[in-house]
């Protein structure tokens, strides 16, 4: 796999500093940083191979999420509010 181990960073609103912390933090040993309840932050050594990551990344947590039948944690009614607010 292209990916190897896909580090999470926990869930920060939009444009929140300790958001772009997280992915930093993940970002030293890792050429992808999942987001939680965001997405993926992908990089590559040229714009094909971050695509190349990505279509990965995106069927493997597809067979991930049917094969295993995790939960998926939706934001919570405050954290939703919050957005909406802002």
């Amino acid at each position: 796999m292209r990916v190897g181990r896909l580090p999470l960073a926990p869930y920060f609103p939009p444009g929140d500093t300790a958001l772009a912390e997280a992915v930093r933090d993940r970002a030293r040993d890792s050429h992808a940083v999942l987001l939680a309840n965001h997405g993926p932050v992908i990089a590559g050594k040229t714009l094909k191979d971050a695509q190349y990551v990505m279509e990965e990344l995106e069927e493997t947590a597809k067979l991930f999420l049917m094969l295993r039948k995790e939960n998926i944690r939706p934001l919570t009614s405050a954290q939703a509010e919050a957005l909406r607010q802002a």
